[in-house]
């Protein structure tokens, strides 16, 4: 409103002009600003909210780690399963890296396994390991390892004894009628007094309670015990072989009889025979998931 008696230019003109452009910014948002508190307002393109960093497109050229190629991978250790995301580019020391930090497994007690023992120089894509792969990982924390289970060793000792005082296994009849037909021509030579770990291959050549030829096959990326004949292949989880035993034959001390408990009872003995002795604690240790020194 104008004043009486105020001149219509010089000092008026400019504070209505003032006046004229508080009023259009009250109405309107400035282009490439956001009004606060005003829902469904956002920043012009090029611009940032204050306080953050404006986001960068990484180039080939830019962070490595964010540039490279990834592969999920499903991580087994201990019965427990994680989802582990890598750069494909990695090496099997970093991926041991990782699953440390998961499972608070240290490195040097780590055996990672893809299609084999996992080099820790080759990097994941070296070693052709593809979206989706599943990682087996063998190997106690530093803390299972001092926990030394003097009961459970104790009750094992027990039973030896009174395995001792029984009559030995392949005397028995049930037994004898294998045994009796000799050692099988094909079966995998022996070392006695030595300790080896499983061969890559499978454990052949072997005779079951029925006579028929079997072999072993551990499926350690799988978890798995694969009991082949002639006519089927039985894939078992190892998580569900109750127990293993073994005894030496005798007079061929350089292999065993072993059997592995599927069930409650002793009727449910899987019975092997002329086990090379060599790998007989290297099976009982994968089998019941002993941690094994490598």
């Amino acid at each position: 409103r104008a004043f009486p008696g105020a001149p219509r230019g010089g000092l008026y003109t400019i504070i209505m002009a003032a006046a004229n452009d508080v009023a259009a910014t009250a109405g309107a948002e400035e282009p490439g600003m956001a009004v606060p508190g005003r829902e469904g307002s956002s920043p012009a393109a090029g611009s940032s909210p204050e306080g953050e960093e404006p986001r960068m497109a990484v180039s080939n050229g830019g962070d490595a780690e964010g540039a490279q190629e990834l592969v999920e991978l499903k991580v087994i250790w201990n019965k427990n399963k994680y989802e582990v995301t890598c750069g494909l580019d990695s090496t099997g020391a970093e991926l041991k890296q990782r699953i440390h930090s998961l499972t608070g497994l240290p490195p040097a007690m780590q055996k990672v396994m893809f299609k084999g023992l996992v080099p820790e120089e080759k990097t994941l894509r070296e070693i052709k390991v593809t979206n989706g792969a599943k990682i087996m990982v063998v190997g106690s924390t530093i803390n299972d390892v001092l926990a030394v289970n003097t009961p459970k060793e104790a009750a094992q000792q027990e039973v030896k004894a009174e395995e001792n005082k029984k009559e030995p296994l392949c005397r028995q009849k049930q037994h004898r009628k294998v045994l009796d037909k000799g050692k099988p021509d094909d079966v995998m030579p022996s070392v006695k007094g030595v300790q080896e770990r499983l061969p890559t291959v499978p454990l052949s050549g072997m005779y079951n309670k029925s006579g028929g030829k079997v072999r072993l096959t551990f499926k350690l990326e799988q978890d798995q015990l694969w009991i082949g004949t002639k006519e089927r292949t039985e894939k078992l989880p190892m998580g569900s072989i109750k127990n293993v035993v073994s005894e030496p034959i005798e007079g061929h001390e350089d292999y065993h009889m072993m059997a592995f408990q599927l069930g409650p009872t002793e009727a449910s003995y899987y019975w092997v025979y002329w086990v090379p002795t060599q790998y007989v604690d290297a099976i009982k240790d994968t089998v019941l998931g002993k941690w094994q020194y490598f």
